[in-house]
């Protein structure tokens, strides 16, 4: 059995050869995109929680302290601890850059 085929055939299968690839290649830059997004996204969404969470905790703790006084040496670091804790987060927030790019592993230049 042989198969006969024209030059005008033969390219017009390596054009859908050639467009399945392209088409595949966008596919996969696309769907890389998209899971970097949602990484992204995810990484908010946890860190809203655990701001939340905290931040309920020390609420929680500050109002059993205040409304059963009798310490204030308890009251004045219940109050203040959360305050330094907060100072730290904001500065070391608005002072630090953080780069999410990928790095070069190769020999490039520096």
């Amino acid at each position: 059995m042989t198969i006969n085929l024209t030059p005008a055939q033969i390219l017009a299968g390596v054009g859908v050869l050639f467009a399945l690839f392209v088409v595949w290649r966008f596919g996969a830059r696309k769907a890389r995109r998209a899971a970097e997004t949602a990484r992204a996204s995810a990484r908010v969404v946890s860190l809203a929680g655990r701001v939340l969470f905290t931040g309920a905790a020390f609420a929680g703790v500050q109002w059993l302290v205040i409304t059963h006084p009798g310490n204030p040496t308890l009251l004045l670091v219940v109050l203040g601890v959360p305050d330094l804790i907060a100072a730290h987060v904001l500065t070391r927030a608005l002072t630090v850059t953080s780069l999410d790019a990928t790095r070069n592993k190769g020999g490039g230049r520096r």
